[in-house]
């Protein structure tokens, strides 16, 4: 691509009336621009830039923004603008110097002649406003960070698309018939669960704060939302996030703290919902299977909040309530995004309960389902292979051809390999069952895990620990990488499963196993858990470890009989 240049100018009617006129293109050719000062960005795209410009200039929003870049280039075309200003909003709302003033419903990612050779460009262009100051760090690095991965300016897939689309138009048709509503959204790892929840929220807010005299980008597959109606309908309306996982709830406000139009405060835990003296409009839910019934809590003063709850929602301190139901006894309307076979927990909600749930959504036509996958780059099929493997269905040994998928028999060498990986990518991290004793947690001088002569710890912080200086040298637990993206990861399946080569069978080693609250009877409803019950727990735990990695995943095995059984599925890489 030739004929590239970025055109600054300082944004005041003075300057741009004397910069318009230097160069025909800004006036009649397509651009992308960027609009930056008080902390925050603006990107656009536009055939007259100059006269959109003027534009903003009478925005509230933008007119205290000090400057524009203009990228000219005499090869680009609307597609190629479109293109450009969805990898440089992405990226922006990624580096975290800004806060991104956009809207997140013209992100696209439509193919178009040459596109490859154009993206390359798009390289160039963003190494051009690096030097400028516009941006902090590099693309790998703003790639593999929290902010760009659970950024809710992400171009949706076909299925997210059509599931947020219809979302929007039931909950408005419902709003308007003053009607209560539970919608379930359902999808396997990588399928964008969280981002669709993300993507939904920050659209009700944009649609809430619609103006029609601001100058709005071209219109997009969601235009028919942003009316004045709408934005009526949605005025007060109060929207939460629920995410059970601590980690993952923290990451989330993070970014929730640079989005405006959002808010740290809108991502909750479902005891603050239920602590909440107020009700909310919506809620929606992340991870809903980690939802949980009643049981033992990790603390006393957990076990009072529990029961005090539940008193107050419902009159009495019933035991069969679970947090679905202060959910439910809280919010008008509720979006559930779950995934059954997630649930590694026998305190999170039943299946039986979950069952309901999506039953009860489908015969309203409310269920959605995702199955694009947006993670592992072996596709959806390694998901499903991953799950077969470990629940002794018979399978046929697969090679996912690029995807590096590896299997060793020697940990140090596993270890080694994750550290060149994270040299080379970023974000390699090593993950295990809970099958040692977390000893660390209370003599920080002592090593939790050591395997062929390895030793190691168990992750020292339970909040962001994949992002954490210390990450690389410890080993991560199923509860800090739920819902979390690696590139590489290596995951130590610990002797917590055992194989027996007598019955042909995958089995639980209940005295392996060191989660206490991962299998502890559940005193509160007189429940106890049998082997077999909690192998499924275990399962989901390490199916949920083998598809963190985006790029590959490693693996060792500590139980002999286990190594060898499971060595002939995972035959890439074998090393």
């Amino acid at each position: 691509m030739t004929g590239r240049e970025i055109r600054e100018v300082e944004f005041s009617r003075e300057h741009l009336r004397a910069w318009s006129g230097t160069d025909p293109r800004l006036q009649n050719w397509p651009v992308v621009y960027t609009l930056d000062g008080s902390g925050q960005v603006y990107v656009g795209e536009s055939l007259n830039v100059a006269m959109r410009l003027r534009q903003h200039l009478e925005s509230p929003g933008k007119a205290a923004l000090g400057r524009a870049h203009v990228v000219v280039d005499e090869t680009f075309n609307k597609s190629v603008c479109l293109d450009l200003e969805s990898f440089l909003i992405r990226l922006f709302a990624g580096d975290g110097r800004y806060d991104v003033i956009n809207g997140n419903e013209g992100i696209t990612d439509a193919n178009y002649y040459r596109r490859d050779e154009y993206q390359a460009s798009f390289r160039a262009v963003f190494g051009a406003l690096r030097d400028r100051g516009l941006f902090t760090r590099s693309i790998a690095a703003i790639e593999n960070s929290d902010l760009f991965k659970l950024s809710p300016f992400k171009a949706l897939s076909e299925d997210q698309l059509t599931a947020v689309v219809d979302i929007v138009e039931g909950l408005l048709e419902d709003i308007d018939r003053r009607a209560p509503s539970t919608i379930v959204v359902q999808g396997s790892p990588g399928t964008g669960k969280t981002i669709v929840a993300i993507f939904l929220i920050k659209l009700l807010r944009d649609i809430q704060g619609f103006d029609p005299a601001r100058p709005r980008a071209d219109a997009s597959v969601f235009e028919e939302f942003f009316t004045e109606e709408s934005a009526r309908s949605l005025a007060a309306f109060r929207v939460g996030l629920v995410v059970p996982q601590q980690s993952l709830r923290r990451s989330i406000q993070k970014v929730f703290a640079k989005t405006p139009g959002l808010d740290s405060s809108m991502v909750v835990s479902a005891f603050d919902v239920g602590a909440d003296p107020g009700r909310f409009d919506l809620l929606v839910v992340d991870e809903a299977h980690r939802l949980t019934q009643r049981a033992s809590q990790g603390s006393g003063p957990r076990n009072k909040q529990y029961a005090e709850i539940t008193a107050r929602l419902f009159g009495t301190d019933d035991k069969t309530k679970t947090q679905l139901d202060w959910i439910m006894a809280r919010s008008t309307h509720q979006l559930f995004l779950l995934d059954r076979d997630q649930s590694v927990r026998p305190a999170d909600l039943p299946g039986p309960v979950i069952d309901g749930l999506v039953d009860g959504a489908a015969r309203r036509g409310r269920r959605y389902r995702l199955s694009a996958q947006h993670r592992v780059r072996a596709g959806t099929d390694y998901v499903g292979y991953v799950r077969g493997v470990l629940a002794g269905v018979p399978m046929e040994p697969r090679d996912f051809g690029a995807y590096d998928l590896r299997f060793y028999d020697d940990f140090g060498a596993m270890r080694r390999a994750v550290l060149d990986r994270d040299a080379e990518h970023g974000l390699a991290r090593l993950l295990a069952g809970y099958a040692w004793e977390w000893v660390s947690k209370t003599d920080r001088g002592a090593y939790d895990i050591t395997i062929d002569g390895q030793r190691m710890r168990w992750n020292t912080r339970p909040v962001d620990w994949v992002s954490s200086t210390t990450s690389l040298d410890e080993m991560g637990s199923i509860h800090t990488i739920q819902g979390y993206d690696l590139n590489f990861a290596g995951v130590v399946i610990g002797r917590d499963l055992r194989y027996d080569p007598e019955l042909g069978r995958i089995r639980f080693d209940r005295a392996q196993y060191r989660d206490r609250n991962g299998k502890a009877n559940n005193n509160q409803l007189g429940l106890t858990y049998s082997d077999e019950q909690l192998l499924e727990y275990v399962r989901n735990i390490y199916t949920v470890l083998l598809t963190r990695g985006i790029r590959g995943t490693y693996v060792y095995v500590c139980d002999p009989a286990l190594r060898e059984h499971l060595r002939p599925f995972f035959p890439a890489g074998r090393r």
